[in-house]
């Protein structure tokens, strides 16, 4: 790789010139600029960008931290996400921690290192000590998706108990009263929020909450389909189905498929997060729809003006999830 000092040589001034040249700091004669830009042009040189940000104490990137890249739900935030930071001057670098504490840590060290002007963090269920570890190494941080209300950092999040409450009521107004559940992992906040609005939609209606109607997963296709599998074999079976995530509400079509039940007819289903693959399932998939392009657009909004004003702590974005109406659930209970 050409050098600046080759650069200067060539063109007979100093280093100096050159990367006053370059980087427009100081007036240089005409004669002079166009010295250095043939020598320049001829010797094709590079300036380091990565050297000249650091001088400016500016890096223009961003890190984005996300718990599972093969989660079409994350996907689709880390493209918006991507949108958002290059409209805005900034470029990305994406990490996958496969929901892993230990990576989710190392990544957060690492981007850091990298001197990254801030990062976006959808926590797998970090410790709150790297929280605290990033916010004191004052790399501006913004968490998404995963409460952390006791500590001072800036969070954006869906109303995921509303989004179970509509879920269910959803349910409920066509009329069913055996409605399942199936869950997120016990370790992220908004899979117990989301089981709060169910509950709290059961209660409204004043009808019985059944332990044997709530199934844990773990957000994947496999586990809808495996509970949902257990679930419709039971003898009292539920005649319909709230799963937490798109993925698992997929996995429960399957499931229903395999044990020779319809949907909707014979079983409703309702999904969380309106994935693009929720349109094309058979039947489309009825689902609890956050924004993606709105989270992305106020996750990176918040990272620049915190990248601009270090003072600001703590602010917290509540978006609010909204029920799509496709054809898994039917006008009204057909059992």
């Amino acid at each position: 790789m050409t050098t600046i000092r080759e650069v200067a040589e060539k063109s007979g001034v100093s280093i100096t010139t050159v990367s006053h040249v370059v980087n427009n700091t100081r007036f240089v004669s005409e004669d002079v600029r166009k010295r250095v830009e043939d020598a320049i042009r001829d010797t094709n040189y590079q300036p380091n960008a990565l050297a000249r940000s650091l001088r400016r104490g500016k890096t223009h990137t961003i890190g984005l931290i996300l718990p599972d890249s093969g989660n079409p739900f994350f996907a689709e935030i880390g493209r918006a996400v991507e949108g958002e930071a290059f409209a805005r001057g900034y470029s990305v670098i994406f990490c996958n921690t496969e929901s892993s504490p230990v990576r989710e840590d190392f990544y957060l060290e690492v981007l850091a290192k990298k001197r990254v002007d801030g990062i976006i963090l959808v926590s797998g269920g970090l410790p709150k000590q790297a929280y605290i570890q990033v916010h004191d190494q004052q790399t501006p941080l913004v968490v998404v998706d995963r409460d952390s209300s006791d500590l001072a950092i800036d969070a954006v999040l869906t109303d995921n108990l509303g989004g179970g409450l509509l879920a269910t009521r959803h349910l409920i107004g066509l009329g069913h009263t055996r409605i399942a559940c199936l869950t997120g992992p016990s370790s992220v906040s908004p899979s117990a929020q989301r089981v709060n609005g169910y509950c709290q939609a059961l209660l409204e209606a004043g009808l019985p909450y059944d332990e044997n109607l709530v199934r844990r997963g773990d957000y994947l296709a496999a586990t809808g389909w495996t509970n949902g599998l257990e679930l419709l074999r039971m003898p009292d079976r539920p005649t319909a189905i709230f799963a937490c995530n798109d993925m698992m509400a997929i996995g429960v079509l399957r499931a229903a498929a395999e044990v020779g039940l319809k949907v909707p007819s014979d079983l409703a289903l309702v999904g969380f997060d309106d994935i693009e693959l929720a349109a094309y399932s058979n039947p489309p998939l009825t689902t609890i729809a956050q924004d993606k392009q709105k989270i992305a657009e106020v996750s990176v909004n918040m990272l620049v003006e915190k990248i601009g004003s270090q003072e600001i702590n703590g602010r917290r974005e509540f978006l609010q999830p909204t029920l799509v109406v496709r054809k898994s659930c039917g006008s009204q209970l057909q059992i």
